[in-house]
C-alpha cells in the first residue's frame, strides 16, 4: 500500500511543461493560474484538457467563461509561473495580450485560445476539456517541472 505523499512523489517524477491558464470573470477581471496538468486529447478536432484542484481560485471563473487562454511558458518566463502559482508576490501588474478577446501572456512559447467543451469532476480535481480555436507558436525552449523543481533543457 502507498500513501498520498508517496503517490505525490511518484507523480512528481513525470517531467512536464508549465502553462498559465487565463480567463476573464464576469467583471472582466483577468484571473490566472499555473498548471502543469495539461495535455493534448485529440488532433481532429483539436482538443486539450487541463486539470485543476477543486479549491483553485480560478475554478469559478473557468466555470463561467466560454473561452480561456493557455500560455505554454518558455524557459525565460519562470517569473510568470511563480506569480500565478502564488510562489512570488509582485507589486507590478502583469500585462496580457488579447487574442480574440482572450488574455494570454506575451512572448509565451505557445499562446492558445480555447473554447470550453465540458468539465468533469474527478476526485479532488475538475478536468476542463476545450477545443483549440487559435494558436501562435513562438521561438524558444520550454520551462520544465520535475521532482518539485523548475528545470531547463540542456544545450
Amino acid at each position: 500500500m502507498f500513501t498520498k505523499q508517496t503517490f505525490r512523489q511518484a507523480m512528481g517524477q513525470f517531467a512536464t511543461g508549465i502553462t498559465v491558464i487565463t480567463a476573464q470573470n464576469n467583471e472582466l477581471e483577468v484571473k490566472g493560474v499555473t498548471v502543469n496538468a495539461f495535455m493534448s486529447l485529440s488532433l481532429d478536432p483539436s482538443l486539450i484538457a487541463i486539470s485543476l484542484r477543486n479549491e483553485a481560485s480560478i475554478i469559478d471563473t473557468l466555470t463561467q467563461a466560454k473561452s480561456f487562454g493557455i500560455s505554454i511558458l518558455s524557459d525565460e518566463q519562470l517569473e510568470y509561473s511563480m506569480i500565478f502559482a502564488n510562489q512570488k508576490k509582485t507589486e507590478e501588474l502583469v500585462s496580457f495580450e488579447y487574442k480574440q478577446s482572450v488574455p494570454v501572456l506575451p512572448e509565451a512559447l505557445v499562446q492558445m485560445i480555447c473554447e470550453k467543451e465540458s468539465e468533469v469532476k474527478a476526485g479532488d480535481h475538475t478536468i476542463f476539456i476545450a477545443a483549440v480555436k487559435d494558436l501562435q507558436l513562438n521561438e524558444g525552449k520550454p520551462l520544465l517541472y520535475h521532482g518539485g523543481q523548475y528545470k531547463q533543457l540542456a544545450e
